[in-house]
């Protein structure tokens, strides 16, 4: 039996990607190169830990909240369902009404924004935060959304981002979902441990479990 291939729905990190308004855009160079060491390239990059396919951390916008280095692991790795709801503009619980949950603890959301890591939206689904009550008591500890944020880019009181934290639900954000058919698979978006930040990039993967 053929083992399912993994499929990769991260935003490839390039220097002309799409950034937060006036957050620091991703830039890759070179710091030294072969013909300048005799041996090996070796690069540098900068740029801000929203960027891309990314994790948030509680502490992005708890000042008491756990840092990346401080999060679960096993809360980015495991069974996971893609749930389609392109048909909507408004996301709310009465949308997840009517798919099963049972036996899952991470949900990732394919919205009606196109993929297009390279242009920032100039305007998103909106996702209410009663999602975040009935993801919990379907027992739900991470969301993943093929958005840069979970709330509206000029929110000031970020009551979805609160409204998960409340429920205890960890947000995975800025996937490719596009490609991806609806489902369960096997999911893998380790943060890196960077000590003390607010989120991490991650490089998200999938793989069909039927």
């Amino acid at each position: 039996m053929t083992e399912s291939k993994w499929i990769d729905i991260s935003q490839p990190l390039t220097n002309d990607m799409a950034h937060f308004p006036g957050d620091t855009p991703f830039d890759y160079s070179l710091t030294y190169s072969i013909e300048q060491t005799g041996s090996v390239n070796v690069g540098q990059m900068t740029g801000s830990l929203h960027t891309g396919t990314h994790i948030d951390a509680p502490f992005h916008y708890d000042p008491k909240g756990r840092t990346i280095d401080e999060l679960d692991l096993n809360l980015a790795i495991g069974k996971v369902i893609v749930i389609n709801v392109s048909h909507v503009e408004k996301i709310t619980s009465e949308t997840l009404q009517g798919f099963d949950f049972k036996g899952i603890s991470r949900v990732l959301l394919h919205t009606s924004l196109p993929n297009n890591p390279k242009h920032f939206p100039d305007k998103m689904p909106d996702l209410d935060p009663s999602v975040a009550s009935h993801l919990n008591e379907k027992g739900v500890k991470l969301i993943g959304v093929d958005m840069p944020s979970v709330d509206a880019p000029d929110s000031k009181d970020l009551a979805t981002h609160h409204a998960l934290y409340d429920n205890g639900i960890f947000i995975l954000e800025n996937l490719m979902l596009d490609h991806v058919s609806p489902g369960e698979y096997e999911l893998i978006a380790v943060p890196l441990a960077i000590a003390g930040a607010d989120a991490s990039p991650v490089r998200a993967v999938l793989r069909p479990l039927t």
